[in-house]
């Protein structure tokens, strides 16, 4: 059966190669790309939308783009932030704490896909299965926590992480074939990794298409006990 799927943030590494395996490799009816900047054309398959994922009356707006009869298959929120160019950088220590940049990052990584959440989850199918997946990390994890550091981002993702569960458990209740899981999808040659890239075995450093064929295949293995959970590329689940 053909899908219609929603990338947000599907001008990002992960996101734009999420979109080409679809685009390449799956049944796609249609595939609606949301991003800050529209890069590319409309065609038969494919709806470019813009959305500022920091803007919650951009995120409303957007919607006004998709067809009333529209329900998704897949909604994933491949958007993040870790550092920028200039003021944003995973803290070392307790004494690099900025109340900007933690704001910044919270923003990005927890209040944006809490909002696209509002606003999309009723466009999920309710008739067969139907899976909202978000970009998380294994930092994320309180218990995997061993050597500190990454306030802001560590924080960010425990509290999408959290996100995450609470949707899991409120959408239970209208639509049980609604599946809500946060993605590891390793550590990936793109900007937001680009700083660390050094301290990463090459072996363990993944393409985005690498990384973006992995999620799929790990979306299409899941099933409604894995809602709420947070799996890494490989299927593993992380433990809060």
């Amino acid at each position: 059966m053909k899908k219609t799927i929603a990338i947000i943030g599907s001008s990002g590494a992960i996101g734009n190669s999420i979109c080409e395996v679809l685009l390449n490799e799956y049944p796609i009816k249609k595939l609606y790309k949301f991003s800050r900047k529209i890069q590319s054309k409309d065609t038969d398959k494919i709806k470019n939308i813009a959305i500022d994922i920091e803007d919650e009356n951009s995120i409303k707006e957007s919607l006004k783009d998709i067809p009333r009869d529209v329900k998704f298959d897949l909604i994933f929120v491949a958007t993040g932030l870790l550092h920028n160019e200039n003021e944003i950088f995973p803290e070392k220590s307790i004494k690099d704490i900025n109340i900007d940049m933690f704001q910044k990052v919270l923003l990005v990584n927890a209040i944006g896909p809490a909002l696209i959440g509002k606003y999309f989850i009723p466009l999920l199918k309710k008739d067969n299965k139907s899976v909202f997946a978000f970009l998380s990390a294994k930092v994320g994890s309180i218990s995997d926590n061993k050597i500190g550091g990454w306030y802001s981002y560590r924080a960010s993702k425990a509290a999408l992480n959290q996100i995450i569960k609470n949707f899991s458990i409120e959408i239970r209740r209208n639509n049980n074939n609604a599946i809500f899981v946060g993605l590891q999808p390793g550590t990936v040659k793109s900007f937001l990794s680009k700083p660390f890239q050094k301290n990463v075995n090459s072996q363990t450093l993944f393409t985005p298409n690498y990384s973006a064929k992995k999620l799929l295949k790990l979306i299409d293995s899941l099933d409604h006990e894995d809602s709420g959970k947070l799996f890494s590329w490989n299927g593993e689940e992380i433990q809060p």
